[in-house]
């Protein structure tokens, strides 16, 4: 029976296990999860080989369970007299989006479906393309920017929309919004499965006012000034503290790319939310990296938070991003 927990590299259709320090990462928030081992062998007296080269095709399993398939971009090696230590780094597939520019040919898209861009942005780099959400209206214009990498625009184009861009356990690009992975199985509870956590609290980044502004294009039915000038604003009332609301913080945010009004104020709360989110971000550290399931814990998905220490008496949160270590 395998190991629920063991993490297996496999290169060139040999499993590699045994690690001595493992680190996979994974985040809505990142358009390609990673991993990090480390092998040490004693020496001399020991043969040494390194069958595992950077450029190579990878995938990475947790007992079995495929997590990342993508290519080993570096092995370093270090030794001193007494051993040697190969250490093995790789990303998902989708790290040449993040690497590479965008050179599609024409650059410039008009009334086309968000999905459909994206899968012509990633296309040149034989990337899939997967949508967890249904297909949002039309874009009225996108036009990839001077020397910019394929992730800077579509993340870019996603903002308007409200949705991120990240990948999948097979190196696919997938379109998903915060949460579209559904709720886990165990909540995060002190005295339970809570081992540690680290909370900044930092609400510097946070403001009473979040105004979008910018242009669309005229057509036949919007034309002038209803045209040239599109705005959307919001206000930060989450705060039951009446001398809070007073205090003014307003946030300008100015969108180059033509845009209605009703992306205007998507743009604008999805600004507020963004920010209120990072404020509270909390790292937890458990125990294990699976539920009482069996399921692995995944980023994307929600989680019920019991923490009277920071203040969390039952609150539903994203988890935004897993590190297995």
């Amino acid at each position: 029976m395998i190991d629920p927990n063991v993490v297996t590299l496999t290169v060139d259709q040999h499993d590699y296990a045994g690690w001595k320090s493992v680190e996979i990462s994974a985040g809505i928030e990142r358009q390609a999860r990673s991993f990090d081992v480390s092998i040490t062998w004693q020496w001399p007296g020991t043969e040494i080989s390194h069958p595992i080269t950077p450029g190579a095709a990878c995938e990475v399993r947790i007992g079995g369970e495929l997590i990342l398939t993508g290519w080993v971009f570096a092995a370093p090696i270090s030794y001193d007299g007494k051993q040697v230590t190969l250490k093995i780094s790789g990303r998902s597939k989708t790290a040449d989006l993040i690497d590479c520019s965008a050179i599609n040919r024409p650059s410039q898209w008009k009334e086309v479906g968000v999905l459909k861009i994206v899968e012509a942005l990633a296309a040149p780099y034989g990337l899939s393309v997967i949508s967890e959400i249904p297909e949002t209206s039309k874009m009225a214009d996108h036009t990839i920017e001077p020397a910019e990498t394929v992730f800077k625009s579509i993340d870019r184009l996603l903002t308007l929309f409200r949705i991120f861009s990240t990948d999948d356990e097979y190196g696919n690009v997938v379109l998903a919004r915060p949460g579209s992975r559904g709720q886990s199985a165990d909540a995060l509870e002190l005295g339970k499965n809570v081992l540690s956590a680290v909370i900044a609290r930092d609400f510097s980044g946070l403001f009473s006012e979040y105004r979008v502004i910018g242009q669309q294009t005229g057509n036949d039915q919007t034309f002038g000034k209803e045209s040239s000038e599109v705005s959307a604003e919001v206000t930060d009332d989450r705060h039951d503290d009446p001398a809070h609301k007073k205090r003014l913080r307003v946030l300008v945010v100015h969108e180059d790319a033509p845009i209605t009004p009703k992306l205007a104020l998507s743009r604008a709360n999805w600004e507020r939310g963004q920010r209120a989110g990072k404020a509270l971000l909390t790292t937890y550290k458990v125990q294990g990296w699976r539920q009482s399931n069996g399921a692995l814990w995944r980023h994307n998905t929600m989680v019920r938070v019991i923490d009277p220490v920071i203040g969390f008496t039952s609150r539903n949160m994203l988890i935004s991003a897993v590190t297995y270590s």
